[in-house]
């Protein structure tokens, strides 16, 4: 095991105020230091590594130059925030990042007055910057918005929605562009950090703005035209010209590894009254760590791993593939024989098993980047086309394009397959990225078709019957992480829309209780099965899989056969649970003592922990069950015995 790193400044640095009381020539010391302690944090917590060592040296001239907490400063996705946390007060809860009682894995307010705004997900910070700055500057008060956000992050239209509209924040807004792809921009030097310290210098922000107030006089149209050639002219050289369009002064591109270069620029930035103002810098994903620098997803997100060989501890292999793989992999297959089939994700390709398909098949699989909306309605109009289209997108994620699921997909009945991953608790990701919602957000709209997948035989079966579904939207849900170890069928089962089945039971046979699963909670359930029938109650176990159609066939024998019947869904509140109590409702069903509970996630935003112990709180496990049965068998014992009475 190796010791800590040696960290004499850093240590001295409790916040910002601490920072600011050091010398320029510290700062590099400091940076130095900043990136041994996060790597080693990491290596012991596990999380996102690569885009934080990318921003050490910019978290650090941020936070030297500008005012922060009073500058409020956001941290566009939040996962590259962990070396300003370090330095924001919070280096002795480092260690607990992502766990249960621990530091969240992103920016979050609760947490301190450093995180202004919590980020999750992408593209979301200069609307939230925008915000803050032009509320300071409506109630005369000091302080800006500063965004921090990344290359792929500028893929999404709210980025340039927030753009649009950024010009009345004036010098107030800062938005700091970290092109750490070299996606924008060429490699950068000396020149061309030499030109970026100019360009924001006050000399030459002073000596454009009397040249423009000089040309002004003589005509608006000389004026507009000097104007335009003085943008061109710096677009040229720095590659500005769209963010000038959009109302921007553009300084960049500069090393965001420089702090000689870094320092004076921001300091010109703050002291300038031109704005608002891009910043554009390029930076190395996983900068300063050679096994991140050298590998090609730059330790995007890691296990925990050993400090000085790079090696992660990846568990055991050898189990159950993974859920996003199982699903890529059947579509790929079932590709091969169906042209039609394409697969579509949003900057996930890896996390949503695409990566298997477009292996595959690259000229049927398109990752339009973080653009959920774009990537819904493109679908939208391939189904429209004739194809058949899979948008495979994480629950959390497919939130951000709702209107486009509705407008462009729902009421114009287009069969796109909407292959949803994460669904349920997702970890150490917390409430962000839960996959809570999408049953009800999707079960609600006319014209869809819902499915849960129990395991990952299932889940293979559910891509099949997509596949083959052309009569409108259908869409599937399944975990994140390993399978349960079922066999894997080599002919794939289309399933009869709306039908579910029995796993434990008979259809036809009475019994105390009924446990209608949704999902793989199934697996739970069969447990409590399992005990309940020890304690001499007859268990019948149903595997829904269709939230929408419900098989009413089926919960309707099931209702007039048991006493008790309890639904069990990973999802919150308005899901399947609600649907089974108002078709009960409805059908006359509960007019005779049927005692019906839910079983759901809680009403609240469930914080990061272990999933085993997310469901625990969330009362979604195997004993939680057997109680609501026996709660629900004790009501109703004291409701007889009070009605003799």
């Amino acid at each position: 095991m190796t010791s800590r790193p040696d960290t004499p400044l850093l240590d001295t640095v409790d916040t910002p105020t601490d920072l600011r009381k050091l010398e320029p020539e510290q700062l590099r010391q400091l940076s130095d230091e900043l990136r041994a302690e996060m790597i080693d944090a990491v290596s012991t917590s596990g999380g996102h590594l690569g885009s934080g060592l990318g921003v050490v040296e910019l978290t650090v001239a941020i936070h030297y130059v500008f005012n922060t907490p009073d500058d409020r400063l956001i941290w566009d996705v939040g996962h590259q925030c962990y070396p300003h946390k370090i330095i924001t007060g919070r280096r002795d809860r480092i260690r607990t990042l992502r766990q249960g009682g621990g530091l969240s894995g992103f920016t979050k307010r609760s947490e301190s007055e450093y995180d202004p705004f919590g980020a999750a997900h992408s593209s979301t910070s200069i609307s939230a910057a925008l915000g803050f700055a032009v509320a300071n500057k409506l109630n005369d008060k000091p302080g800006r918005g500063i965004a921090v956000i990344g290359d792929g992050a500028m893929s999404a239209g709210m980025a340039y929605e927030a753009m649009n509209n950024a010009e009345q924040a004036g010098n107030r807004l800062v938005v700091i562009l970290n092109d750490n792809d070299m996606s924008i921009a060429p490699p950068v030097g000396g020149l061309s950090g030499y030109l970026a310290r100019m360009v924001s210098s006050s000399e030459y922000l002073g000596l454009r703005s009397l040249a423009s107030k000089a040309v002004a006089k003589i005509s608006r149209r000389v004026h507009k035209a000097v104007g335009k050639a003085e943008e061109y002219t710096r677009g040229m050289v720095t590659g500005g010209t769209l963010f000038e369009e959009l109302g921007f002064y553009y300084v960049g591109p500069i090393d965001g590894h420089n702090l000689d270069h870094l320092i004076p620029v921001l300091e010109n930035v703050r002291d300038a009254e031109e704005g608002p103002v891009l910043i554009h810098v390029v930076t190395t994903k996983g900068k300063g760590y050679a096994p991140a620098e050298n590998s090609a997803d730059k330790y995007h997100g890691v296990a925990k791993f050993d400090v000085v060989s790079g090696k992660q501890d990846k568990g055991p292999g050898g189990g159950p593939p993974n859920y996003q793989n199982v699903f890529g992999e059947t579509l790929a297959k079932l590709a091969e024989t169906d042209p039609k089939i394409c697969a579509i994700t949003a900057a996930m390709p890896s996390g949503t098993g695409v990566d298997k398909f477009a292996q595959a098949h690259p000229q049927r699989s398109f990752d339009v980047g973080i653009a959920e909306q774009h990537g819904v309605t493109f679908a939208a109009g391939l189904a429209a086309q004739g194809m058949r289209p899979f948008a495979a997108i994480y629950s959390t994620f497919l939130q951000r394009a709702y209107d486009q699921v509705v407008h462009d997909v729902a009421i114009q009945n287009l069969p796109v397959r909407f292959a949803i991953d994460r669904a349920g608790l997702v970890g150490a990701d917390g409430s962000t990225h839960a996959g809570s919602f999408d049953v009800t957000y999707l079960a609600t709209l006319p014209n869809f078709v819902v499915m849960a997948a129990a395991d990952e035989a299932e889940l293979a079966h559910m891509t099949y019957t997509a596949a083959e579904y052309d009569d409108g939207p259908i869409a599937f849900r399944y975990p994140r992480g390993a399978g349960t170890g079922v066999a894997i069928p080599d002919k794939l089962e289309k399933l009869e829309i709306g039908k579910g089945r029995i796993v434990r039971g008979k259809e036809s046979g009475a019994g105390k209780v009924a446990l209608l699963s949704l999902g793989t909670r199934l697996a739970e359930s069969l447990k409590a099965a399992d005990e309940l029938e020890a304690k001499g109650l007859s268990t019948t176990v149903a595997d829904l899989r269709f939230a929408k159609p419900l098989d009413t066939d089926l919960i309707e024998k099931l209702m007039r056969t048991h006493e008790v019947v309890i639904t069990i869904e990973e999802a919150a509140i308005g899901g399947l649970g609600a649907h089974v109590l108002t078709f009960a409702s409805d059908s006359g069903l509960t007019d005779a003592g049927l005692k019906i509970r839910t079983m759901r996630l809680p009403d609240m935003f469930q914080e990061q922990d272990a999933p085993a112990k997310q469901y625990d709180d969330a009362g979604l496990n195997a004993p939680h069950i057997v109680e609501t049965v026996l709660k629900a068998l004790r009501h109703n014992s004291a409701g007889i015995e009070e009605a003799r009475a």
